[in-house]
């Protein structure tokens, strides 16, 4: 039976860090499933999948665990049980607005009460392209059950300011 785990990463961004980490994976036959990846502020950061069989997997935890000595840390989490998940219909969400201090604590915070869950979401701050004005944006996916109306989704974010365009796009 294979076992599926969700690994955490961290490492100083250099080149062969990715190399390192398929590599501890790859020697237990561990299969990659899936994974985000980013360089933020000089730093490697990802979320990997990764599915292995049950007579590899002690082996494959101590791989992972060893790649510390090569300043590479790495968490170690169970896959999450999903099978009573209510949220059904995933929409892509895009928002543009001037940025400020705790913009993304108010615009989770929105999200969430209007019942929607975040499973992807992307930051940065982009120039504003005849002024130069720090301009805030998140794009992602959000997943909502489907007796959520989108509308409402909407209205709860562009609530937060008059200076907030919030673009929903079809089912991502």
């Amino acid at each position: 039976m294979a076992n599926s785990l969700v690994l955490t990463i961290c490492a100083h961004d250099r080149p062969g860090v990715m190399k390192l980490i398929s590599s501890a994976i790859a020697q237990c036959d561990g299969n990659w499933l899936e994974s985000r990846m980013a360089r933020l502020g000089g730093q490697f950061a990802g979320i990997v999948r990764v599915e292995c069989s049950e007579e590899k997997l002690s082996q494959l935890r101590e791989n992972l665990k060893a790649l510390s000595e090569d300043g590479i840390s790495v968490q170690i989490h169970d896959q999450g049980d999903l099978s009573d998940y209510p949220y059904t219909r995933c929409l892509r969400l895009d928002i543009f607005g001037n940025d400020r201090p705790g913009i993304v604590s108010q615009l989770t915070e929105a999200i969430s009460s209007a019942g929607a869950n975040i499973e992807e979401l992307n930051t940065s701050i982009e120039s504003a392209p005849m002024s130069g004005h720090p301009i805030f944006h998140a794009s992602g996916t959000v997943c909502v059950p489907d007796s959520t109306n989108e509308q409402e989704l909407i209205a709860a974010v562009e609530d937060l300011s008059d200076d907030l365009n919030v673009e929903i796009g079809g089912v991502a």
